[in-house]
């Protein structure tokens, strides 16, 4: 391929160094000189090319490619042709000049302006934990032993393989009743909300805990649902507190955030209230694979299958980055939520989806979660430690399960304890922004709480994420904490 070419001075007035190099073709090669040499204005808006002819002879190549150059570059606008005039620089076109450089001056910010040293915030699991060995060789067997037709257009309910390993997998693990029929593969438990607010499931009220994730809430709020909050209280969310709702919202296995898991004479009441009113409880089975002190509690789905939607996910598990979860549904919704869905709108990646199913029913899932059952639990006894010895008087409330625990401050202390974080370089979330807007408040520091027909937890906290910190970063996370938490009350 032709190097380079100087022409004339006497063609278009001044020299015009084209450089050919480099693969493909020579055409293409020309289109991207030409285009170069209007970019750094060498070739300036109004400047005459020489005809194709001429160029096509001094660069060494046939005249169809210059004419076919030309012809490209005076469609994309880069030259305009006409009879008489030539070819020539198109006058819109201006060669890129660089900005001004601005001299960086150093401004001095506070520790918490530049982004936490230490994060704790919650929901989130221990990303150098994710079992990349294990999931690349569940990629790889999917992929590999995949049929022609997961590469076409797909079933919005997801991979029957995916569909039919999850019913093996929460019947044994999670005490879910259900068949691949009845699951629908979503990205996670926001867009299951968003899916079922989108049929006759999620309309109008619906209840849901006192405490609670404010995103799912401006979510729902934005679908046009209303939340009203139920009380709770040491045994979970007080469901004999329902009236005209006909659907609520609970996360029955590790209420998020204050811990406890909801009472099985609870479990029973809501199930019984959902057949006599005809509702639906929508479950979260958030962190219900986390339990540390005993075996699991079983989803509530099991109790009547026909009344209950459960929703997981591998977020907590795996890794949110790969946007895999499930909703289990009564019959009568599936339709609605996979008419809501659409025909090819928000899918999951089906190789991710043939991947999970592959180390679900490799055992892999299975080894993982025991690994970080372990991970976790050595994680929270040692936040439970480092407070016993350099915090006594700081209580960490609920079960011993999930990412994240609760501790329970002196009264009135909650926001000076953010500050002293945040200034710190802590990043943690306060028990106070979770609780729903329409829940009471806590009563003044100075009283104790009373008990009422709709008590909260009325005490100051901290949400701290034991799960986020990498392991070696975790112990000088759990210092610096400890050296931030109010002294006791006097």
């Amino acid at each position: 391929m032709a190097r380079s070419w100087v022409n004339s001075a006497e063609r278009i007035g001044s020299d015009l160094h084209l450089e050919l190099s480099g693969p493909g073709s020579r055409r293409a090669a020309l289109i991207d000189a030409l285009r170069e040499a209007v970019r750094s204005g060498r070739l300036t808006p109004g400047t005459r090319l020489p005809p194709y002819r001429s160029l096509a002879a001094d660069l060494g190549v046939a005249r169809n490619t210059v004419a076919d150059a030309y012809a490209e570059l005076v469609a994309e606008g880069w030259l305009t042709a006409r009879q008489g005039s030539g070819t020539r620089v198109a006058e819109r076109t201006e060669p890129l000049r660089p900005g001004p450089k601005h001299a960086r001056v150093p401004v001095k910010t506070p520790p918490h302006a530049r982004g936490p040293r230490h994060d704790l915030r919650q929901g989130t699991p221990d990303a150098s934990t994710f079992p990349r060995a294990a999931w690349l060789a569940s990629y790889r067997r999917a992929l590999q032993q995949a049929p022609h037709e997961v590469f076409g257009p797909g079933d919005p309910a997801g991979r029957v393989e995916l569909r039919e390993a999850l019913t093996e997998y929460l019947a044994r693990a999670r005490g879910v009743r259900t068949e691949p029929d009845r699951i629908v593969i979503c990205s996670g438990f926001a867009h299951a909300l968003r899916l079922l607010s989108r049929t006759a499931v999620l309309r109008g009220t619906l209840a849901v805990e006192a405490y609670g994730l404010p995103f799912h809430r401006e979510l729902l709020a934005d679908a046009g649902v209303r939340t009203v909050p139920l009380p709770l209280d040491e045994h979970g969310a007080d469901v004999s507190r329902l009236a005209r709702e006909r659907a609520v919202l609970l996360t029955p296995a590790h209420q998020f955030p204050t811990g406890g898991p909801l009472h099985a004479e609870r479990r029973a009441a809501v199930v019984d209230w959902a057949r006599a009113r005809g509702g639906v409880v929508l479950e979260d089975d958030y962190d219900g694979e986390f339990r540390y002190d005993r075996k699991p509690v079983g989803a509530v789905q099991g109790l009547d299958t026909e009344r209950v939607i459960f929703v997981g996910s591998v977020s907590k598990s795996l890794s949110p980055a790969l946007r895999l979860g499930w909703m289990v549904l009564p019959e009568r919704y599936v339709a609605g939520v996979l008419a809501a869905k659409g025909e090819r709108e928000a899918w999951v990646s089906v190789l991710d989806q043939l991947s999970l199913a592959d180390f679900l029913s490799s055992g892999s899932y299975d080894r993982h979660v025991r690994r970080m059952r372990q991970h976790y639990r050595s994680r929270r006894d040692r936040l439970v430690a480092a407070l016993a010895e350099h915090a006594p008087h700081i209580e960490v409330t609920g079960v011993a399960a999930g990412l994240h625990a609760v501790l329970r401050l002196p009264p009135g202390t909650e926001r000076s304890a953010l500050k002293a974080a945040a200034w710190a370089g802590i990043a943690l979330d306060g028990l106070a922004e979770f609780r729903h807007p329409g829940a009471p408040k806590a009563p003044e520091a100075s009283k104790a709480p009373e008990p009422s027909e709709t008590a909260v937890p009325a005490y100051d906290g901290l949400v701290v994420g034991y799960a986020t910190p990498s392991e070696h970063a975790y112990g000088a996370a759990l210092d610096a904490l400890c050296r931030v938490l109010p002294p006791e009350a006097g």
